[in-house]
């Protein structure tokens, strides 16, 4: 809820964000009624921020948007609604200008999902993430330094976070019972990874 509403105020501590990641014309995948552009204001080198969402299309193959038409890509707490995170990011990849940003976040799934799927907290969920594991409960995981591995594009990695600040983990399993830390006005349990497009 509102996750990118709450990704603001790390962001604004972070320079890279306002010179470099936010910069030029750029498209929010997901964005429903939590844009990032309703906060272009903060980040002053960005000279638009698209909204797309389902009425405009299937985010997964991006139809009708042309090859390299966005300087940036932000996209929150939507490739997990996809049905294949592999086939979204190369698409992401392609509406991307070379030297462009893509900057994504995830939930994570032992945070978010808690050891449970399909998911307890949003049953359009497809998959489940993690940044690295051998092993894991999840029936549908997807580690996401093999997601970046298998790009089409060529990118640089720039970050990958466990987005973990605000989580109450003396409330959360083993220790606590099971629910939905997002569902509160600062809970995150997620992961951030931001690419650059070569």
């Amino acid at each position: 809820m509102h996750e990118t509403s709450k990704s603001i105020f790390q962001r604004l501590k972070d320079s890279r964000y306002v010179t470099r990641y936010f910069v030029g014309d750029g498209i929010d995948i997901g964005a429903g009624s939590d844009s990032l552009g309703q906060y272009q204001e903060f980040f002053p080198l960005m000279k638009s921020c698209r909204a797309w969402d389902i009425d405009d299309g299937d985010a997964q193959f991006m139809p009708g948007v042309p090859d390299a038409s966005y300087d940036f890509i932000n996209s929150s707490h939507c490739l997990e609604h996809l049905h294949d995170a592999s086939i979204a990011i190369d698409n992401w990849l392609r509406v991307l200008k070379p030297g462009g940003h893509l900057v994504c976040v995830v939930p994570d799934e032992d945070l978010y999902e808690q050891g449970v799927f399909p998911s307890t907290w949003n049953s359009d969920h497809k998959c489940t993430f993690t940044i690295y594991k051998k092993k894991t409960w999840s029936s549908n995981s997807v580690n996401i330094f093999d997601l970046l591995s298998n790009t089409k594009q060529a990118i640089d990695i720039k970050r990958i976070e466990l987005l973990d600040a605000t989580y109450k983990f003396t409330i959360a399993p083993p220790l606590g019972d099971r629910f939905d830390q997002t569902a509160t006005a600062l809970g995150e349990a997620a992961i951030e990874f931001i690419i650059q497009k070569k």
